[in-house]
């Protein structure tokens, strides 16, 4: 019996997080894990004031806020895969680009000139974003065209109006509009007596989530030979408590392939894999 094609075969999973405070210990299974208690101990005692004189989002309104950020950052992380993340992160800056503007060709060129400055002014990564418009013959549409050089690798995007009908793209939208004069001069955020002023949503967020990890000792395992023998067992063998995984491999050849590739003793196809992938990367774990 091929345990695979059966589905029948599990892997327990290890916690990736272990988290301290005086004598109180607790295992976060993975990054998601964390961000939530991180969030939720960020919140506690958190408000985010507009400028100094306006009274504070609080409570509800801001866990509201924070979980919409967060909704769209994962969209951001999702879609990064095919469009580059400071090219998405700025689309929430502009105003709307529909399927039927995308026809003129002045009005594509305006918003591109738009993206491309909010683009610039934000961009942190070291990455260099060129902009032009292109039309596609076949749709008798203009599209936006962007290409990205990073440590002299370039890749080249067309923002295709398959973006733009995407739901994806309305929720990154709508997150704009609600942080859209959220932040006035002298607005700040404050957790307990402290306070910090901010420009913008990510500073406020990043900010709360750094105040909450204070006197906290925080654990990343790397593996299970960082566990003592009560750890493991009661983290990842204990079947009362150990959490299980199904393993399944739809294309076992492609899956040969790409071991063969990763972990074989011929260089050049390893690194063309590299260089073909590494503007894709969106999560790596040294």
């Amino acid at each position: 019996m091929n345990w695979l094609s059966a589905g029948i075969f599990f892997i327990a999973q290890p916690p990736l997080y272990k988290i301290r405070k005086g004598k109180q210990e607790q295992y976060l299974k993975d990054d998601e894990e964390l961000a939530q208690f991180q969030i939720q101990n960020a919140l506690e005692g958190a408000s985010l004031h507009v400028n100094p004189d306006a009274p504070g989002v609080s409570s509800n309104a801001l866990e509201s806020i924070v979980n919409e950020y967060r909704n769209a950052r994962s969209i951001i992380n999702r879609l990064s895969h095919q469009y580059p993340a400071e090219v998405l992160e700025c689309l929430a800056k502009l105003p709307p680009l529909t399927v039927g503007e995308m026809a003129k060709e002045a009005a594509v060129f305006s918003w591109t000139e738009s993206l491309e400055a909010a683009v610039n002014e934000a961009s942190t990564s070291g990455a260099i974003h060129e902009f032009k418009v292109v039309r596609d013959e076949e749709e008798n549409l203009y599209e936006p065209l962007v290409k990205t050089t990073l440590h002299g690798v370039s890749r080249k995007t067309t923002l295709r109006p398959e973006l733009f009908k995407a739901q994806e793209y309305q929720e990154i939208l709508d997150l704009g509009k609600k942080l859209s004069g959220l932040f006035e001069e002298g607005a700040y955020v404050q957790r307990g007596e402290r306070k910090q002023p901010v420009a913008n949503f990510k500073e406020a967020l990043d900010w709360l989530m750094k105040e909450a990890m204070k006197g906290i000792y925080l654990q990343r395992y790397k593996g299970l030979g960082e566990m003592n023998p009560d750890q493991l067992w009661e983290t990842t063998m204990d079947p009362e408590f150990r959490r299980m995984t199904r393993v399944t491999i739809e294309d076992a050849m492609g899956a040969d392939q790409l071991f063969g590739t990763l972990m074989g003793d011929q260089v050049e196809p390893r690194r063309e894999f590299i260089e073909s992938n590494a503007l894709k990367v969106s999560n790596l774990d040294i």
